[in-house]
């Protein structure tokens, strides 16, 4: 079970976070930034145990949109992970009293912790796990979207995602969906901020992800600056960090072997 919600309040809109303590702390907080679909609720036990494991404090938050947070501004521009890694982020950081951080993001948190490193908003960023991170569109990836769309329209799906997007799981699923199918989407790439990251670098995937390829991966390690390294997570989809306990143990020895 995750800990209670908090609440802030980011360009007159309140957002939901939710903080992992620990006893003991090391320096930087682990701070996890959800999928396109997801909300604090959907890391489920995730932050907590690695937290525990790696004896650092964990924060995450429901960007605008998702989960007790604010609704967002639809239709969500092209540009909309770009908005939230260089504007939104950051004040949500400032305003939990987290200094320096080491990222954690799933899916479209992934592309959005590689945003803010690459675009240098701030000089806190210790290191980046980056896990089903897209850096380019896939033909691979629009048919996945695709076929959640018409899950959410004719099966069960909307049900589940209603428990984690309590205000307005249509502006949920909507507005996530609609911007990733649109015509204009097609041509999005954020390799290039790839390019001016510095920090030790953790890429995660499952071999098994409706979502993406391995090719994500490879783009980012072949341009970043810092220590990368990679992690096939054999079976699994695209969340292995959801469904291979591995994954824990990937992130721990990660961060010891890079982070003082």
């Amino acid at each position: 079970m995750s800990p209670p919600s908090t609440y802030i309040d980011v360009e007159g809109r309140r957002v939901q976070c939710c903080h992992y303590d620990v006893p003991i702390r090391n320096e930087s907080t682990l701070v996890f930034l959800h999928e396109g679909l997801g909300s604090t609720a959907a890391w489920r036990d995730f932050p907590q145990t690695l937290s525990a494991r790696t004896l650092r404090a964990g924060f995450s938050y429901s960007r605008f949109g998702y989960g007790d947070s604010a609704a967002a501004q639809l239709p969500r521009p092209v540009r909309f992970m770009h908005d939230e890694a260089e504007q939104v982020l950051p004040k949500v950081l400032e305003q939990s009293g987290i200094g320096s951080s080491i990222l954690i993001g799933h899916s479209d948190g992934a592309s959005i912790a590689l945003i803010h490193t690459g675009a240098a908003v701030d000089s806190n960023v210790r290191a980046l796990v980056l896990i089903a991170p897209h850096v380019f569109v896939e033909d691979v990836t629009v048919g996945g979207i695709q076929s959640i769309r018409r899950r959410y329209l004719h099966e069960d799906l909307r049900c589940k995602l209603a428990r984690l997007h309590v205000r307005d799981v249509d502006h949920s699923f909507f507005g996530w969906c609609d911007v990733w199918l649109s015509p204009q989407f097609r041509d999005w790439d954020i390799q290039a901020y790839a390019e001016r990251v510095d920090v030790p670098v953790l890429l995660i995937q499952g071999d098994a992800d409706e979502y993406g390829t391995a090719r994500q991966l490879d783009a980012i390690a072949q341009r970043v600056r810092g220590p990368v390294e990679q992690r096939i997570v054999p079976g699994a989809g695209h969340a292995p960090h959801l469904t291979h306990p591995q994954v824990v143990d990937d992130v721990v020895d990660f961060l010891q072997s890079n982070i003082v």
